[in-house]
């Protein structure tokens, strides 16, 4: 039996031994892992910058513009947070049909 590495094996595990720099930090972690927190890191800004919209909104700037472009980060921010959704479940199924075929 030959020792090579069946390529659908690597790909499979890499999400769980790829070493990544996570947060900066250099430490170890999976790439899946460093997606999802992409993904996090992403809606997280969003959000507050709809939490500072609402602010301005509730001080008084309530103005058509203001208002629609509240209404346009929150909608903005429901595609980020669809989009995540659909790439994370993506590649963990992707990778659990690859796991299977082993």
């Amino acid at each position: 039996m030959s020792n090579t590495i069946n390529p659908l094996t690597a790909m499979a595990t890499a999400p769980l031994t790829t070493n990544t720099s996570k947060n900066g930090n250099g430490g170890n972690g999976a790439w899946f892992e460093a997606m999802a927190d992409a993904w996090g890191k992403t809606l997280d800004a969003s959000a507050d910058r709809i939490d500072a919209m609402s602010a301005d909104i509730s001080a008084g700037n309530d103005r058509p513009q203001a208002i629609t472009q509240l209404s346009a980060e929150a909608l903005k921010m429901g595609f980020l947070s669809n989009s995540s959704h659909t790439a994370l479940s993506s590649v963990g199924s992707a990778l659990e049909t690859m796991a299977r075929k082993q």
